[in-house]
């Protein structure tokens, strides 16, 4: 099991300096949300930064830690100026980015809404197909040309490479257990499980299901991460090892440190004291 922290909206310089002291306390991996104008009902109103060059930030005052977007939504972005963004930053980290790719939650951030991007979810979901198709083929560093319904790409070669083989890591949200969604998941590098028409986090019961379901099903034989998360008590070693246990047991991958309301002192602290490793 690998462990990660998420940070939410905020202050971008302060970004950078807690991975610094998540990489100092043994933590795997930061990640940052990639929004234009979010605003969640029941939540306050958070500030938010370009994701890519806060993940510089990041990148340039740590070695070894990963870092990553959870997540970006590909439906609103330009595929081959993120494949451009993407491998920008893989160089930069020297390979440490994972990329979290999902549809976007459309209807509450502003950069669909407000400004006239696709809602409708099957044109969302066409164009994020479209979008991971074209990041794979640019980042092969190989000539590649695409014909989609949304989105057309005349031969070109994007170089540099990334850093990573075969390709930079893409997470996607899998709908448990919509099978268009699931299959989407499969096709990738991991999957950020997420219940049917529910906001409740998977049980570790459901994520051994999952993982049974991966194993029968995905054709790759490569490595697939299952990505879970919540909030554990640091000041309580026992107990956050236990909750995290019951999902690793179950097959889980990584666990993301989540802490959507919290304060930066809030964070730093819980950050400070390290995760939650078996």
């Amino acid at each position: 099991m690998k462990y990660g922290f998420v940070l939410d909206g905020g202050d971008a310089q302060t970004a950078s300096e807690l991975t610094q002291e998540a990489e100092a306390a043994e933590w795997d991996g930061v990640f940052v949300a990639d929004g234009i104008d979010i605003g969640m009902p029941g939540y306050p109103t958070l500030p938010w930064f370009d994701p890519w060059i806060v993940l510089a930030a990041m990148a340039m005052r740590t070695e070894q830690i990963r870092i990553g977007t959870m997540i970006t939504p590909v439906p609103r972005r330009r595929p081959w100026k993120l494949a451009r963004e993407t491998v920008t930053l893989d160089q930069l980290s020297k390979g440490r980015l994972i990329f979290g790719a999902g549809l976007g939650a459309a209807e509450h951030d502003g950069g669909f809404c407000k400004v006239g991007e696709a809602m409708k979810l099957k044109v969302r979901a066409q164009r994020l197909d479209e979008g991971l198709a074209i990041l794979a083929g640019l980042w092969s560093g190989k000539p590649f040309s695409f014909s989609g319904e949304h989105y057309q790409v005349q031969e070109m070669t994007m170089l540099p490479a990334p850093v990573q083989s075969p390709r930079i890591p893409v997470w996607v949200p899998g709908v448990w257990t919509k099978p268009k969604s699931m299959q989407r998941a499969l096709k990738w590098d991991g999957i950020i499980p997420q219940k049917y028409k529910s906001m409740d986090r998977m049980t570790p019961d459901e994520v051994r299901e999952l993982k049974q379901f991966v194993d029968k099903n995905r054709a790759s034989s490569g490595s697939f991460d299952i990505v879970v998360g919540g909030t554990t008590p640091g000041g309580n070693r026992k107990r956050a090892v236990a909750t995290v246990q019951a999902f690793e047991d179950a097959g889980a991958t990584w666990w993301l440190e989540s802490f959507m309301t919290a304060s930066w002192d809030k964070m730093r602290k819980r950050i400070k004291q390290g995760p939650p490793r078996l």
